[in-house]
């Protein structure tokens, strides 16, 4: 499945459907912590702004080409290629992993997730049988965010949050999918001395130590390495902040092997 010569990594292919969660997620920080540690990636994120499972399944089944391509590698950290299907991006390349996510407003109701993971999972297993296919946890909101959406979890971060764990026990009890426990990761955060201030609008994430948490956990999941050693922060972090994100993402890697969402 990966790019391998005398047994060392050489490659790494993501394709993310995502939204600007993924964004956040996989576009800023993820190439650096690779390079830092001599992994090469390729992380291609199909970017639909808001885009829940059931808008993913309708672009599929229409093959309409309404997502923003992002191309981040060790030799070009972000670049954006073209306007693209999904079906197209499943079949223009070979990807050792393939993830999944809810948007934000939907993630967590339970009802919004079938059929539309289902009918997307048999799509990419069809046509990238050996992929891993992941689901990526998002995260809950501030406490103070103003998201039209966060009334339905009473405006309240831990009923979301619960509710997020909640579907993330369902999602992995139907389907076979590498979990990225990206929210649990921000949820962990949020109890250092970060606080509750990973977010820059309530509910994107911001561009230091917020983005640099998350991909940390994509980080660990997808190499195998133990992010606490990487050396790599943004420069525009302080080494203690670096420190509480980098432990905050190995801590909800290592609890989500334990099913503790």
């Amino acid at each position: 499945m990966y790019r391998l010569f005398c047994g060392i990594l050489l490659l790494i292919r993501v394709l993310c459907i995502g939204n600007s969660f993924s964004w956040d997620a996989v576009e800023q920080e993820l190439v650096p912590l690779c390079a830092a540690s001599g992994v090469e990636i390729e992380v291609h994120n199909l970017y639909y702004g808001g885009c829940s499972l059931e808008q993913h399944a309708r672009f599929l089944l229409m093959d309409t080409a309404v997502y923003s391509h992002r191309v981040c590698t060790n030799a070009a950290p972000r670049t954006v290629v073209d306007t693209i299907s999904l079906r197209r991006a499943l079949t223009t390349g070979r990807y050792d992993f393939v993830s999944f996510q809810q948007a934000s407003h939907d993630s967590g109701l339970r009802s919004t997730y079938e059929p539309w993971l289902s009918m997307l999972v048999d799509t990419v297993k069809s046509y990238q049988p050996d992929a891993r296919l992941c689901w990526m946890q998002t995260w809950a909101y501030s406490r103070d965010a103003k998201h039209p959406a966060y009334p339905l979890y009473q405006s309240d971060q831990h009923v979301m949050w619960d509710s997020i764990r909640s579907c993330t026990r369902y999602v992995l009890a139907r389907h076979l999918l590498v979990l990225v426990p990206c929210g649990t990761a921000v949820q962990l955060a949020r109890s250092t001395p970060l606080g509750d201030t990973l977010c820059r609008d309530g509910y994107h994430l911001n561009y230091t130590y917020g983005r640099y948490t998350v991909a940390c956990v994509w980080y660990e999941k997808l190499t195998g390495k133990n992010v606490r050693r990487n050396r790599y922060k943004n420069p525009q972090m302080t080494a203690k902040e670096a420190k509480w994100a980098r432990k905050s993402a190995h801590k909800a890697v290592k609890m989500t092997k334990n099913a503790l969402f």
